[in-house]
């Protein structure tokens, strides 16, 4: 059916519209590219440079601040052959022991949970006595995961000994507790919830978990955390700061494993020894990160 001459009209301004729409559209691409090339041209010295005229490098302050300003931010490629230097050198994530001194081989007999840290394929299998497990997952964030957060998480209470036991009746009523669903009901008002209140639960010459976690408020309660409740524990911390919806969890219900309660109650501080003092966020530590979010290649 021919096309009445208002149509023709109609489909040659819609036409022409498309047209306009593509070339601004093109334009744009040419003047977003034209803006980022020459930043993408620059040496990494230049763009430092450039940054610093911009007001746009950090304050000093924390301890990894070259690390974040000078390889995190600009996503210097970080090498296994550091990583592995890391590995084999005492004092490296702070005083104490190369973790190779006791983490060098697959064989559990030889070396503690089977964790061969002298070698890229060993770091990448992880733990291989039962139950084995990856220690980090490449590419992705490892705070998280077994092996930077052995070297950044205090084990809690504070300054408690390594070889204090973390199995005892009283840790193992939390972590039942937490398996079984984190209820509340009987079993957690008499016997779970006393032990955040009563000071030495876990372990001699320590104060209540209450003591330091006892408000979501901070100060004076450390990260926002009631241990003092039920519902104060199952909200997790920095209620405030990030909000009640994106509070961080520390209790997983039916899954003690990835609880943070429980990770703090049982997991000591990498090397073995290191004082809590000690700064969580230790150059090497970050740049430990950072290899494995790359992708914790081995070449």
């Amino acid at each position: 059916m021919p096309l009445s001459l208002s149509t023709k009209l109609r489909l040659s301004q819609i036409a022409k519209a498309g047209c306009v729409v593509a070339a601004l559209s093109a334009g744009f691409a040419t003047s977003a590219f034209a803006q980022e090339t020459p930043k993408a041209r620059m040496s990494l010295a230049e763009q430092m440079i450039q940054d610093m005229k911009d007001g746009k490098l950090a304050p000093p302050g924390a301890d990894d601040h070259v690390v974040q300003e000078l390889i995190i931010k600009r996503n210097i490629p970080i090498t296994y052959r550091y990583i592995n230097t890391l590995m084999n050198t005492p004092n490296a994530f702070g005083p104490g022991v190369a973790c190779t001194t006791c983490h060098n081989s697959n064989d559990p007999s030889k070396s503690y949970r089977g964790l061969d840290l002298s070698t890229c394929k060993g770091m990448n299998e992880g733990s291989t006595e039962k139950p084995k497990r990856a220690v980090f997952t490449p590419g992705k964030d490892g705070k998280r995961d077994i092996l930077v957060r052995r070297l950044r998480n205090n084990r809690m209470p504070l300054g408690q000994s390594f070889d204090n036991p973390t199995y005892t009746a009283n840790h193992m009523l939390v972590k039942n507790w937490i398996d079984d669903g984190a209820k509340n009901d009987d079993n957690f008002a008499k016997n779970v919830q006393p032990l955040f209140k009563t000071p030495n639960s876990f372990g001699p010459e320590t104060p209540a978990c209450t003591s330091c976690h006892m408000s979501n408020q901070e100060p004076p309660s450390f990260h926002e955390l009631n241990l003092s409740t039920h519902a104060g524990i199952l909200l997790g911390a920095d209620s405030v700061a990030k909000g009640v919806d994106k509070a961080t969890k520390v209790i997983v219900p039916g899954n003690s494993s990835l609880s943070f309660v429980w990770q703090h109650l049982s997991e000591d501080r990498m090397p073995p020894g290191i004082s809590p003092s000690e700064p969580r966020d230790h150059p090497n530590t970050t740049i430990l990160n950072a290899w494995i979010k790359q992708g914790a290649k081995c070449d």
